[in-house]
């Protein structure tokens, strides 16, 4: 068992984000069984799930003419625009069946703001709207994190940055995410996350 300073945080791995989901992340269900195998190390386990009310304004769909993968300007800045993924109470919005949520001490969901996206555990995508994790953790006396899930270049590698923004110790175990990967977007994050400080391991 790890101190108890330490958390490990499981991002986002739902059905969507897994082969046959809306927004399949190659390889995303590979990671499943090692991240239940980790989750008994640690003392403080919190799980993240996207949570998007129909009509989300980052879903393709709601922009008439728009594309999946297309690029808007939204008042908090750019967002890519994605298909239709993890509608509350939608079997997509599920965690994976084989993920195990027990030990799960918190579950904190995100991008339930239909105006807003929402890629960190930490804040949403204006970067200063909290989802309440940072307290929590505060005050559970953790302050060194370790994260896996899903995506890599995206909730991952958002988590990790703000996460370290925050003044958390922060490792992202690259072996138990996997990435989108658009273009580029992955070599992007893990130069992003090497400058605030996050450990890839």
């Amino acid at each position: 068992m790890r101190p108890a300073n330490e958390a490990l945080i499981v991002i986002d791995v739902q059905n969507d984000f897994c082969p046959g989901g809306a927004l399949a992340v190659p390889g995303g269900d590979d990671i499943v069984a090692p991240i239940n195998a980790l989750m008994p190390e640690f003392p403080v386990r919190v799980l993240t799930q996207d949570w998007h009310p129909a009509g989300h304004s980052s879903f393709a769909s709601t922009h008439d003419g728009a594309a999946p993968y297309d690029m808007i300007d939204m008042p908090y800045g750019p967002q890519v625009l994605w298909p239709d993924h993890c509608i509350i109470g939608s079997d997509g919005a599920a965690f994976h069946p084989g993920l195990n949520i027990d030990p799960a001490d918190m579950i904190i969901r995100k991008g339930f703001r239909p105006e807003i996206d929402s890629y960190s555990a930490f804040f949403e995508n204006d970067h200063t709207t909290p989802t309440g994790l940072e307290g929590y953790l505060k005050t559970r006396g953790v302050d060194t994190v370790t994260l896996v899930g899903l995506a890599t270049d995206f909730c991952v590698n958002f988590s990790a940055v703000d996460a370290a923004k925050c003044g958390f110790q922060v490792r992202v175990i690259e072996s138990l995410t996997r990435a989108i990967d658009l273009d580029g977007s992955l070599a992007a994050a893990r130069q992003g996350m090497a400058d605030a400080g996050v450990t890839l391991a």
